[in-house]
């Protein structure tokens, strides 16, 4: 059962999954919201978005091993997202600046990808059990990584469970 789960998380590949979801009516504004506000990091909320849609969850262990794969985010991603953000007052007015802070979005995007990236070989590596959700609530597994359990973060996360499609069936 593990091995058909691995293989068919191989054949969907976590970045074009990402690409989908936030390409969905209200996806990328409730990821936004949940990372400015409830402190969420987008890249692993995708991750846990592409398990369930594959009928999976982490298991503890893989648990453990997310800090590695996500101080990837808060040493690389986070500064130049910061940094992006700090020019964009700037940016409006200097030509320079806008030409600099479009470069720093790329940057910023290429450094997601390579989490996204991190966090898909985490999930098909054999060192780390994946458990099946098994009808899991969505809402209930995404939840738990949240800081705070304040309702508009839940009515934030719901929007983005609204998107997720149904997990294919057992093959």
């Amino acid at each position: 059962m593990m091995a058909v789960l691995r293989a068919r998380l191989l054949d969907h590949p976590l970045w074009e999954f990402a690409l989908a979801l936030y390409a969905r009516p209200g996806v990328e504004a409730a990821c936004l919201r949940l990372q400015d506000e409830a402190g969420v990091d987008v890249c692993e909320l995708l991750w846990r978005c592409w398990l369930l849609r594959h009928g999976a969850r982490p298991s503890r262990a893989l648990e453990a091993a997310l800090p590695a794969a996500l101080a990837w985010q808060q040493e690389v991603t986070a500064p130049l997202r910061a940094l992006r953000r700090r020019l964009k007052a700037e940016a409006a007015t200097a030509g320079g600046v806008a030409e600099l802070r479009e470069t720093l979005k790329h940057a910023e995007l290429q450094a997601e990808r390579e989490t996204l990236s991190r966090l898909e070989r985490l999930a098909t590596s054999e060192g780390f059990p994946l458990c099946t959700t098994g009808g899991s609530d969505a809402e209930k597994v995404l939840a738990s990584r949240l800081t705070s359990q304040k309702k508009p973060d839940l009515s934030t996360l719901a929007t983005l469970i609204a998107q997720l499609d149904p997990p294919p069936g057992p093959r």
